[in-house]
């Protein structure tokens, strides 16, 4: 060991990822496994690592509920809850990124991570070193020194006060040692440290600076007066017990030496790997791992051969080779398709590639080029076709004969698939790599164009590798059962999508505006209104000016103060509402605002000047149910739960002249496909017979008549029918009910004794799923489940909840999606005008001219309730109006 002095960083793990988890709001993947809390881990270590710069490192975490302290005292921790699933299944993802990061980490039956880290600590300080301790529990401070710094965090896991001995004096008048006295009298809620009845912080902190430890009180029991003096003595053995389970055992038994700790960072490429998993994007951004992403594969890469068309033979060639020409690749730049630039385009035959910057395809010399993009007889294979004729349509280019698409097969054949770029798919495959697009181009702001033979080169290489995954992908398809699903609905959606987004919904600029006018009138009266109970003018958007005036001037009960404020979420706002009107006002306010910049200025920039409309964009291949996603702007995250949202989608309107707004909305869709898939006769009586499903649930859970139901009954039925439906935990439910996780729990078990086929249905998909590694639902759409034979529970049990929901929510997804292309069928059939414009969740709309009104009224619901046959029936709500609201 050298004579500089090191540093080693000791992370408590479980304490990090506990308040990360209930700090962050939550977070999936697309797979729907929960990462808020790894986020909000990983953003802390980010930031300690950059500020502290250690040379050794450990994340240290609790092996087991049962230490060595229960053998005195068995209550320890015991009024902790059960920790929640989606905490849970997040460890084993926490500890795999840990270990992209190179840091070691420990854990060890009997003992937690405090007396590990405090173990470690003292090694430190003995060989000389620093140590500093990162923690959300206070009993760490017992461990500073003049070698140990305790970083607690505070205001989730964002924030972190440092505490030294004299910081530790300063705050509480103590020493370090003290800490563990301070626990004695005081007890420990959260660790179940049950102290000395009716003594608190203060009390404590006074008996302290007068006796200086436990031990000392008790031997100056006789001169504390009063009810304190008799707690203290009739409390002396719970005060010595709590003093002991609060002391951290610093010799826990590690066979480790110093080095074991030493970390000289991580390595860039397997880091990348790690946060791309989890899909933390914007991490990678951060820390500019992309190029790092490539994994070397520049390198790798053998050169794909390949006809630069530059002169008039090239032109020549490629002209003569269109008649076999069979794949098609558009490179362009920008995330918004509509908006795109495009850079180059690949041309390929079975035998050669021609490639040619996007200029010389708007040239007069690409005319035949473009009569076979446009021929629908010319069969084109690609990636991202979609994508391309949106592009090209930029252009006035028509892209049509779209026959296999690399990306959308691969989608299929795994939807949870981290990295569904060609790089990806390559390594997934096995097959020799290129590549990344932000190797060759950078990301973001960083994105520069390579030279032109660095970008046909990559462009070729993108040819290449489509080439060599087009026969294996849709081999696959027809393996697994899902070539139907493939060529009869996936691929023909891509260019309804496609349409519908080249036709766009005309917006009125002058109704969002005169919107826009009308909630900045109630955000202004809001204003007013906040000030004036206020009693002073402040800024309602400054946490920290919002918290003074909420907990210091109006005196409303808050947590503690800390060095950066008070909380005022919405959590801690609606459980305020009940003690002052201020506050629904301020909770309106936020609404409001938030109306107003994200919907009304956010949409106003939407709208292109040339046609007065929004052109959305569907993304097929995004979420892992199979449902669509909006992008540019996202038309589905409209918040029509309020009056004030819902009035934005008045400035929805026809293109044409008189025409009319008609929207179809499928009633309960995922509750009627759970009937099906169940089997369960209440559920397929309820519907059948036309009832309220969540009367009939709440009949069947409380055992009263339809009469009895309450709003409340009703508004629980509703909760854990959906709360089913989407694999909702004792604790998710608890949460939206705002009951306990017991009385959650104990609704669930009733719902599914009022329900045995429910029941059943779960116990049989968790056991075939088990069987088989994946689930699918009623058309054959697949979902690979490779943790439902973990050893893991927690791995386990969300495999399992995944099982349970994904066939009922990706059947509700493809049902809609073919009713979208049977309707896109009939209108052509038919030879109407009436256009189909957007797909929102369960809802079709579309503008049509009013002498086909009628038709489209009995049409639409027609083809919606025959989408996919089922044992109880599909109903869509048809509703017509001038704009999208009216329709609704």
């Amino acid at each position: 060991m050298g004579t500089d002095r090191q540093k080693v960083l000791l992370i408590d793990g479980n304490s990090i990822v506990n308040r990360a988890f209930y700090a962050l709001p939550p977070l999936t993947n697309s797979s729907g496994v929960h990462t808020n809390a790894v986020f909000g881990f990983t953003t802390m270590l980010l930031k300690v690592i950059e500020e502290e710069k250690p040379t050794h490192f450990l994340v240290a975490f609790d092996a087991g509920k049962v230490t060595f302290r229960h053998e005195g005292y068995a209550e320890y921790k015991g009024g902790r809850q059960k920790t929640p699933p989606e905490l849970s299944e997040q460890f084993p993802l926490l500890k795999e990124l840990i270990g992209a990061f190179s840091i070691q980490q420990f854990e060890l039956p009997g003992y937690e991570a405090d007396d590990i880290i405090g173990t470690l600590a003292r090694m430190a300080e003995e060989q000389g070193q620093e140590a500093v301790i990162v923690s959300g529990d206070k009993d760490m401070l017992q461990l500073a020194s003049d070698g140990v710094t305790v970083l607690l965090t505070r205001k989730g896991v964002s924030e972190v006060e440092r505490y030294t001995p004299e910081e530790i004096a300063n705050r509480y008048g103590l020493t370090p040692a003290q800490i563990v006295d301070l626990k004695g009298l005081m007890g420990d809620s959260s660790d179940n440290i049950p102290g000395i009845p009716g003594v608190g912080e203060k009390t404590a902190l006074k008996l302290l600076a007068d006796y200086g430890t436990v031990e000392n009180v008790l031997d100056h029991q006789g001169e504390i007066k009063g009810k304190l003096g008799e707690n203290v003595r009739n409390n002396a053995d719970s005060a010595r017990m709590s003093k002991k389970l609060a002391t951290i055992f610093r010799e826990v038994p590690m066979d480790w030496t110093w080095d074991k700790l030493a970390w000289s960072g991580y390595d860039p490429s397997q880091l990348e790997a790690g946060l791309r998993k989890l899909e933390f994007r914007s991490l990678i951004e951060r820390l500019d791992l992309y190029a790092a992403g490539a994994g070397g594969a520049a390198e790798e890469t053998e050169a794909v051969e390949y006809v630069a068309v530059l002169e008039d033979k090239d032109w020549e060639a490629l002209n003569r080779d269109l008649r076999k020409a069979d794949l098609f690749i558009v490179e362009s730049h920008g995330d918004n398709p509509h908006q795109s630039e495009g850079i180059a385009i690949a041309v390929a035959t079975p035998e050669q590639i021609y490639l040619l910057t996007y200029e010389q395809l708007l040239s007069q010399e690409a005319s035949e080029l473009k009569e076979w993009l446009a021929d629908a007889s010319k069969g084109k294979t690609g990636y991202d076709l979609h994508r391309a004729e949106l592009v090209l349509a930029r252009s006035g280019i028509e892209l049509r004969g779209q026959e296999f698409d690399v990306q959308l097969a691969a989608y299929l054949l795994d939807p949870t698939e981290a990295d569904p770029s060609l790089t990806g798919l390559l390594q997934r495959h096995g097959q020799r790599a290129i590549p990344s697009d932000e190797a060759i181009y950078g990301k973001g702001v960083k994105f520069k164009l390579p030279a032109r033979d660095v970008l046909f080169s990559h462009l070729a290489a993108k040819a290449d590798a489509v080439r060599r995954l087009a026969g294996p992908l849709a081999k696959e398809l027809d393996e697994t059962g899902m070539k139907t699903l493939y060529y009869e609905l996936e691929q023909p959606l891509a260019g309804i999508l496609a349409g519908m987004e080249k036709q766009g919904i005309r917006t009125k600029a002058e109704a969002l505006e005169e919107l826009g006018k009308e909630f900045q009138t109630g955000i202004d009266r809001m204003m007013t209104n906040i000030h004036r109970l206020a009693g002073m003018e402040f800024n309602i958007g400054s946490t920290r000016q919002l918290g003074e005036v909420l907990f210091d001037k109006l005196g409303l009960p808050s947590g503690r103060k800390t060095k950066t404020g008070y909380s005022t979420d919405a959590e801690v706002l609606e459980r305020l509402a009940p003690y002052h009107e201020i506050v629904q006002l301020i909770l309106n306010y936020r609404t409001l605002t938030k109306l107003q910049s994200t919907y009304i200025e956010g949409l106003l920039k939407e709208i292109r000047p040339e046609d007065g409309k929004i052109h959305t964009y569907f993304r097929q291949t995004i979420a892992a149910t199979g449902r669509l996603s909006s992008q540019f702007p996202n038309l589905q995250n409209i918040p029509i739960r309020l009056e004030e949202g819902r009035q934005i989608r008045k400035a929805f309107v026809p293109s044409e002249e008189g025409w009319l707004i008609l929207a179809a909305d499928y009633s309960q869709i995922e509750l009627r496909v759970l009937a099906h898939i169940s089997g369960d006769e209440g559920l397929k009586e309820a519907f059948r017979n036309e009832m309220d499903i969540h009367t009939k649930t709440a009949m069947d859970v409380f055992g009263v008549t339809a009469e009895q139901v309450d709003s409340n009954m009703r508004r629980q039925a509703k909760a854990v029918n959906f709360g089913i439906v989407y694999g909702i935990s004792d604790y998710g439910l608890s949460q939206n009910l705002n009951i306990t996780r017991k009385e959650a729990g104990d609704f669930i078990e009733q719902y599914l004794s009022a329900f045995p086929g429910v029941r059943k249905y779960m116990d049989d998909i968790k056991e075939q799923a088990r069987i088989d590694g994946y689930v699918t639902t009623l058309i054959g759409r697949r979902r690979y489940l490779p943790d439902i034979k973990a050893s893991n529970f927690n791995i386990r049990s969300f495999a399992e909840r995944t099982a349970m929901n994904t066939p009922i929510q990706g059947t509700a997804a493809d049902i809609i999606k073919f009713a979208m292309v049977r309707m896109d069928e009939a209108l052509k059939a038919r030879g109407l005008r009436s256009r189909m414009l957007l797909q929102v969740h369960d809802e079709l709309v579309f503008e049509v001219p009013p002498d086909e009104l009628d038709t489209m009224k009995e049409l639409v619901p027609a083809i919606m309730a025959e989408a996919v046959p089922l044992d109880v029936p599909l109903k869509a709500e048809v509703n017509v109006g001038l704009n999208w609201y009216e329709a609704k």
